[in-house]
C-alpha cells in the first residue's frame, strides 16, 4: 500500500497506473487524441498548423510525440519528475521533442512564444485559470491557438472540485488536489475576458451512453 502523498508532485507520479512490472514499453502513438476513448472525436487539425507547441501536462507525452513527428518543434511540461522521466526514456529518439518538469505556471514565466499551447485532461484541469489563462495568452503568438480537453462538467461538479483517487483515500493525507471543471459558457466567459478570440467550446458526447463525455474548447490569441 502506497503512502499517501504529500506534495502535488508526489501525487502525479503515482496516480498513472503502471503497466506491469519490470520495464513499460512505450504505447503506439498513431494519433492525437483529445478524448478518453480511442478514435473518437478530432485530432490534431484543432490546433491549425503550428510550427511550435506547448503541451501543459502530457503525462505519457503521446500527443507531444505525434505533433513532434510531423515536424513540430514540441516542449511538454509536467509537474511529475516520475512522468517527465518515463517519458524521456521512451521518446529519447523523437526529434523536435523536449519534456521539462515544472509547474506550468513557472515554466511560462519564461520568454519564449509558442503558435499553439494545449492541454489534453492536463494542467488546464487542474490549475486556477484566473492565474494560468493569462499566462497562456502572453505566450503564444499572434493568432496562436490555445485548445484544451477535460471531462464533461456534471450538475455536481461545477467550478473547483477535489479530485477523486485512491492515494488521496488516505485519512491522514493533508493534500487536496482541485479540478477546475467548468461549464461550457464559463469557460467561454473566462477565456473572453482573459483576451482570447475565435472562442468555440462545447461538450463532445461519448461514443457509448451513458459514459462520461469530453469537454472541448479552442481559442486564439487576439491579433
Amino acid at each position: 500500500m502506497p503512502h499517501a502523498p504529500h506534495t502535488l508532485a508526489q501525487y502525479w507520479d503515482t496516480y498513472m497506473p503502471h503497466r506491469g512490472q519490470g520495464e513499460q514499453q512505450a504505447p503506439t502513438v498513431d494519433r492525437f487524441e483529445w478524448t478518453q476513448f480511442p478514435g473518437h472525436g478530432p485530432g490534431a487539425e484543432m490546433l491549425g498548423q503550428p510550427r511550435s507547441a506547448l503541451d501543459l501536462g502530457p503525462a505519457e507525452g503521446k500527443e507531444a510525440v505525434y505533433l513532434a513527428r510531423q515536424g513540430i518543434e514540441v516542449t511538454g511540461v509536467d509537474l511529475s519528475p516520475a512522468q517527465v522521466t518515463r517519458a524521456r526514456r521512451w521518446w529519447q529518439h523523437v526529434p523536435h521533442l523536449t519534456f521539462v518538469q515544472a509547474d506550468a505556471r513557472d515554466y511560462l514565466t519564461t520568454t519564449a512564444t509558442w503558435d499553439a499551447i494545449y492541454s489534453v485532461w492536463g494542467a488546464v484541469w487542474f490549475t486556477d485559470p484566473e492565474d494560468l489563462l493569462p499566462l497562456i495568452a502572453q505566450h503564444l503568438t499572434t493568432g496562436g491557438t490555445f485548445a484544451f480537453s477535460h471531462a464533461e462538467p456534471t450538475p455536481a461538479a461545477h467550478g473547483p472540485q477535489p479530485m477523486r483517487g485512491k492515494w488521496l483515500e488516505d485519512p491522514h493525507s493533508e493534500l487536496t488536489v482541485l479540478r477546475w471543471q467548468y461549464t461550457p459558457d464559463t469557460w467561454a466567459d473566462l477565456l473572453k475576458r482573459h483576451g482570447f478570440t475565435d472562442i468555440q467550446v462545447h461538450v463532445l458526447a461519448a461514443p457509448n451512453p451513458g459514459d462520461l463525455g469530453t469537454l472541448m474548447a479552442t481559442a486564439r490569441r487576439a491579433y
